[in-house]
C-alpha cells in the first residue's frame, strides 16, 4: 500500500536535511523518535550536543516560512518529546542539547534550505 504524497514528500526533506546536517559534521543517532507527546524527526550529535533537528518541507513561500509553523504549542510537544528521550536513554538533564530547525523549500529534486542551529532550548515554552 502506498503512503500518502505529504507523507513520502515528508520523509524525502527529511532524507536531505540529514545528509545535509552530516555533510555541516553533525552525526545520526536516530530517526523519527517518537514519544508520547509526538515526533522529533531527527536526532543528531555535534560534538557532544544533542541536536534535536525539526525538519519542515515548504513547496513555496506563498505557504508561510517554517520556522513560523514551529508555534509555541509544536515547541512544547518537541521539549516534551525530547524531555522523555532524554529519560528513556537515562542521559539526564545536564546533557547538553539543543533544537535546530531545518526547512526544506521548493522542489525536493534541487531544494533550498534553511538551517537554524539553537532555534530554542529546553527552557523555552
Amino acid at each position: 500500500m502506498s503512503q500518502p504524497a505529504h507523507l513520502v514528500a515528508g520523509r524525502r526533506a527529511e532524507a536531505i536535511a540529514e545528509a545535509y546536517l552530516v555533510t555541516q559534521g553533525l552525526s545520526l543517532v536516530t530517526r523519527n523518535f517518537r514519544g508520547k507527546t509526538g515526533e522529533i524527526d531527527l536526532v543528531m550529535k555535534a560534538g557532544t550536543t544533542l541536536v534535536f533537528v525539526e525538519v519542515r518541507h515548504r513547496r513555496g513561500h506563498g505557504q508561510g516560512g517554517g520556522l513560523a509553523s514551529i508555534d509555541r504549542g509544536k515547541r512544547r510537544k518537541l521539549i516534551a518529546t525530547a524531555r522523555w528521550y532524554l529519560l528513556c536513554r537515562r542521559l539526564g538533564d545536564r546533557t547538553p542539547c539543543r533544537f535546530d530547525v531545518v526547512i526544506v523549500s521548493g522542489n525536493l529534486a534541487a531544494p533550498e534550505l534553511s538551517w537554524l542551529a539553537n532555534a530554542f532550548d529546553l527552557n523555552d515554552v
